[in-house]
């Protein structure tokens, strides 16, 4: 990626105004053509606005008619999004592959707290255990189910720690690959899904490429608002997508209580799909928990190792209903055919040894201290900022370009919110995986001095 000025990574973010018309034709086919083409090649970059639809007719010399198909189109290809009246956008993802310098990483010399990653130095080395693996008798090649024996058996068991009785484990590549694999097997173009604002935008961008509609619902710190859910799901949402803990962008984690409360919501709506996304795993720093009741005709529970053993392994397990599990088999085999036995073997052993297990309780009291030092440190300042667990911090602000711009001039490069929200508050998201609790105080003046005082800011 690309190192820009402060200026144009602010842009890139949240753009507050469209921009002239970088593509054209007279049809509808042929404006989409020539859009895919320019976001492709960099002309449009992720984020970026489109001009409105009457502006752009009246340009092109086509009819609004014709430009409002295209644009419809583009949504259904996954490479832009409606939204209201802030316009069409292009996704921050798009489902097409980009030409380099499209996606922004921070201006040099500021520090990168808006990548979420997890800490390198908090992650067990993958390198011995993979040439141990390598090194022995090559798998041959089976049907129709070429799933790793151990580590099938340890996803099972750690489900069952857990309490969630799981009807079989299916291996896939990574969390929202298991979440496109489930939404696939059971749901269709033009169904409307449920989702944590904020939420998670790569999520948003995918749900966008496979044709689903999504319907906002509210969080706290514990999770879903249950009477949220419930209005959504009786809306018409066949879906429900959660995070039972570290949710990103806020940290939200599931208490005991609130995942109660969620499940007699679901039990009112039996025929939604369900689709738990547990995507940190054991260095969440909290409990794991389930809104799911294994009775459901449709469910499913995505566990990825990217945060916990690192992001290049690319493998999560999904447990689930077996139906589900069924067609996420089936497609595979369609398809991929099995996540690379080589990767399955080695998230096996590495579950296995015991140096590891130690390194990730490491980590994760290590997240939770990075947390907690940032959150105490705006509290001080009378800033109430969320991160229950996980690997961010969701700070509301009252600008996120003017805040996000203050820090950076200060050294820091954070995420500003938009693109995670859809009709909760503006905020910022921070990354602490690199933080340490002494750069909490300063960091958390910075972000004080650049709210204007007396005036009160919503949370959520």
């Amino acid at each position: 990626m690309a190192a820009y000025s402060l200026l144009s990574y602010i842009t890139i973010h949240a753009s507050a105004q469209y921009h002239p018309a970088r593509f054209g034709g007279r049809t509808a086919n042929q404006l989409v053509a020539s859009a895919e083409e320019a976001i492709g090649d960099g002309r449009l970059r992720p984020g970026d606005r489109l001009p409105p639809v009457r502006a752009l007719a009246a340009e092109l010399g086509a009819s609004p008619a014709t430009v409002a198909a295209a644009y419809r189109e583009l949504g259904r290809r996954g490479l832009a999004r409606g939204e209201g009246r802030r316009g069409t956008r292009v996704l921050p993802r798009p489902a097409i592959a980009i030409g380099e310098g499209a996606y922004l990483e921070p201006p040099a010399g500021a520090r990168d707290l808006a990548t979420g990653l997890p800490a390198p130095e908090l992650l067990p080395g993958v390198g011995p255990v993979l040439a141990s693996v390598a090194q022995g008798p090559a798998m041959p090649v089976r049907s129709p189910n070429m799933d790793d024996v151990e580590l099938v058996e340890r996803a099972t068991q750690g489900f069952a720690d857990d309490g969630i009785a799981v009807s079989g484990v299916a291996v896939v590549g990574g969390a929202l690959d298991g979440v496109e694999r489930i939404a696939a097997a059971r749901l269709r173009p033009g169904d409307a899904v449920a989702v944590e604002d904020p939420g998670f935008p790569p999520l948003f961008d995918l749900l966008a490429a496979l044709g689903l509609e999504r319907r906002p619902v509210a969080l706290d710190d514990r999770g879903l608002v249950p009477e949220a859910l419930d209005r959504a799901l009786a809306g018409g949402a066949g879906a429900v997508v959660l995070t039972p803990r570290a949710q990103n962008p806020t940290g939200a984690g599931l208490d005991p209580g609130r995942a109660s409360a969620l499940r007699s919501v679901l039990d009112a709506h039996p025929a939604a799909l369900v689709i738990e996304d547990d995507h940190a795993g054991a260095v969440a720093g909290a409990p794991a928990l389930s809104a799911c009741d294994p009775s459901r005709e449709r469910w499913a529970v995505v566990r990825s190792v990217s945060k916990s053993l690192g992001p290049d392994l690319r493998l999560a397990v999904v447990g689930g209903d077996e139906l589900t599990l069924g067609r996420i088999r089936g497609r595979q085999l369609l398809a991929t055919g099995w996540v690379s036995q080589i990767l399955q073997r080695a998230v096996a052993r590495m579950w296995a040894e015991p140096r590891v297990e130690r390194l990730i309780r490491r980590a994760a009291g290590a997240y939770a201290k990075r947390r907690e030092a940032l959150i105490a440190a705006l509290d001080a300042h009378g800033i109430a900022a969320h991160g229950a667990s996980g690997l961010n911090v969701w700070v509301p602000v009252r600008d996120e370009l003017a805040t996000t711009r203050a820090l950076l001039e200060a050294g820091w490069a954070v995420s500003p919110g938009e693109r995670y929200r859809v009709e909760s508050g503006p905020a910022i998201r921070i990354t602490i995986v690199s933080l340490d609790p002494s750069e909490a105080a300063e960091l958390a003046g910075e972000i004080a001095s650049s709210q204007l005082p007396g005036r009160s800011v919503r949370a959520y």
